[in-house]
């Protein structure tokens, strides 16, 4: 087995791997997040890919090669 992290992934794979991400928190957090960009005034995109960025680090990537 090969253990990789997210930076060692191609950019194809990062980028369908972080719309995952994406989908993942917002079906979790989506509301919560909605609120606290409302009251912080700060745009929501920003806030959902950074916590999507996050998220990505606990994954864990295991290759059978």
């Amino acid at each position: 087995m090969v253990y990789l992290n997210y930076n060692n992934l191609d950019n194809e794979t990062q980028q369908r791997l972080l719309d995952i991400s994406k989908e993942d928190i917002e079906s979790k957090n989506g509301e919560d997040l909605k609120t606290y960009a409302e009251e912080n005034h700060i745009e929501y995109d920003t806030i959902l890919y950074e916590e999507a960025v996050k998220n990505l680090y606990n994954y864990k990537y295991v290759f059978n090669i």
